[in-house]
């Protein structure tokens, strides 16, 4: 068994970014502001894959003046050069390229910066000549994923994206962040990875970024599709896959090389007694979407109705989903919001900005979430 516990507690004294060095292509990396290398001198290794990581801080680089709090440290203060230095096997199984595109709590992640993000990742693993076998993203677990899904619907090549995380700070005794990021690496460079977009990898699991969602705010065993299942996991640090390379049934992909912003998208909270004004009140603050995360499967209260029935009559697209964030909400002949069907709050606001960020009409918006769920259930959506 591997012992990560001095690479883990090491992390608190190492520096948070290493000086940019010079790399085998240096155009390439000086377009990603590559700060941590593996690729020249001794430690290049020419018969292993490359692997591009983007550290944007989270958890996994967090930090604690006691190694038993896993509460009260604090985010994205370790730099990605001594996240790679804490985990010496990863030089054993790639040449590592790192990138520090951002080192904060998840929550402060902003839709422009997974823009930014998507658009790097997409230069840097899609475009002619590219010799990266895959990327890694290290990310804070509130918001992770939020950025896996965005990443995963504008991924334009088949290559793996990894995005891995932590539960414990990474001055824990018990820190999870090493030992998930070498399965996160190692999943990158796993040629059957090829094919499956934006995976997740924690504690052992690997899951498609389109189906998973955070299950747990404490425990490591947090991460997972609660009714598709995981894709594979990792025995021993070697993954093993359940069945071969797949595109979820529902997945769309969204180009993004036009996009420099994104129009702004609100999710409502319902519950018992809630205001329905607020769909109005964002509607005059800017949005140019609603997403409602409806009661029960996608429920609307009455009071809502007129409410909804006025932001469609302004072309503003609602998209009903369900706060139980496990479960489908299904077309309906004759509606005028969106059924969101097997997608969360989190990921039909950002399926929504994407559709409209590329100029949708409403009927397309539709299709984007209707289509392929209503024409298996007798339910039509024009494009």
């Amino acid at each position: 068994m591997r012992s990560f516990l001095a690479g883990a507690l090491c992390l608190s004294v190492l520096a948070s970014a290493a000086p940019t060095l010079s790399v085998r292509d240096v155009p390439q990396t000086e377009f990603l502001n590559v700060t941590y290398s593996s690729s020249s001198g001794s430690l290049h290794n020419s018969s292993l894959p490359n692997v591009l990581i983007l550290a944007t801080g989270g958890t996994i680089a967090g930090s604690s003046t006691s190694s038993e709090d896993d509460t009260h440290y604090q985010a994205g203060v370790i730099g990605v050069a001594a996240l790679v230095a804490a985990v010496p096997d990863l030089l054993n199984i790639s040449n590592i390229d790192g990138v520090q595109f951002a080192n904060k709590n998840s929550g402060d992640i902003t839709s422009a910066d997974v823009l930014q993000l998507s658009k790097l990742i997409n230069y840097a693993l899609c475009r002619s000549h590219s010799n990266y076998t895959g990327a890694v993203v290290t990310h804070g677990t509130d918001t992770l994923e939020e950025t896996a899904f965005t990443l995963d619907i504008t991924l334009s090549c088949s290559k793996p994206i990894v995005i891995v995380g932590a539960m414990r700070p990474a001055t824990a005794t018990s820190a999870d962040g090493p030992g998930n990021l070498l399965e996160a690496v190692t999943v990158a460079v796993d040629p059957r990875a090829k094919g499956r977009g934006a995976l997740i990898v924690l504690n052992d699991r690997i899951g498609q970024a389109w189906y998973t969602i955070k299950r747990n705010a404490n425990t490591l065993e947090t991460f997972g599709a609660p009714e598709q299942g995981f894709v594979g996991g990792l025995l021993s640090y070697t993954p093993f896959w359940y069945y071969p390379a797949t595109r979820p049934t529902f997945k769309q992909t969204f180009k993004i090389a036009a996009i420099n912003t994104l129009p702004a998208v609100e999710i409502i909270y319902a519950h018992e007694s809630y205001n329905p004004k607020l769909i109005k009140d964002a509607i005059s603050d800017g949005a140019q979407g609603i997403v409602i995360a409806g009661t029960g499967a996608g429920d609307e209260s009455l009071a809502a109705e007129p409410y909804i029935a006025a932001a469609v009559a302004q072309g503003v697209p609602v998209v009903i989903s369900t706060k139980i964030n496990v479960g489908c909400v299904v077309p309906s002949a004759g509606s005028d919001t969106i059924a969101a069907g097997f997608l969360n709050p989190v990921k039909s606001r950002i399926q929504l900005q994407y559709a409209l960020a590329n100029n949708y009409s409403m009927n397309a918006t539709r299709a984007s979430f209707e289509q392929v769920l209503g024409s298996m259930i007798g339910y039509g959506a024009s494009g």
